[in-house]
């Protein structure tokens, strides 16, 4: 695998303009400026590890038949909103590009045993001395 870490084309994405939501008065009303982003993981040209970790995310962008649905509506400008999204997906893609370390489990040292065994005593005389005396 190279160095590169993956970046999505813009052919491989499904656009769709629609209107943006919340304030801006009449622009909002008639322009469709937000953009929808619609990326198939199963089908792009990433390389299956990194589908397997993007497809792996908890996310809720990530629908069930593995699409990946971004929104941007961020900007006045359609081209805008297009990059927005655009760089949001390649943002998603970047963390999961590199695998993660695999973790090698280890033992606790001698130093450290000796100590939780002191601690384990010292705890146990604390509580014994709590205890009311027999007869």
């Amino acid at each position: 695998m190279s160095d590169r870490p993956p970046v999505i084309d813009e052919r491989e994405c499904e656009w769709k303009a629609v209107r943006a939501q919340g304030a801006g008065g009449q622009n909002v009303n008639k322009v469709s400026s937000a953009v929808h982003l619609r990326f198939d993981v199963a089908r792009s040209s990433l390389p299956d590890d990194v589908k397997a970790r993007l497809l792996a995310l908890r996310d809720h962008r990530i629908t069930d038949a593995g699409e990946v649905v971004l929104k941007a509506q961020q900007h006045r400008s359609q081209d805008m909103n297009r990059q927005e999204a655009l760089e949001r997906l390649n943002a998603m893609v970047q963390s999961v590009a590199t695998p993660p370390r695999v973790r090698r489990p280890t033992r606790p040292t001698r130093a450290s045993r000796q100590r939780r065994l002191d601690d384990k005593r010292q705890r146990s005389a604390t509580k014994q001395n709590r205890r009311p005396l027999g007869d």
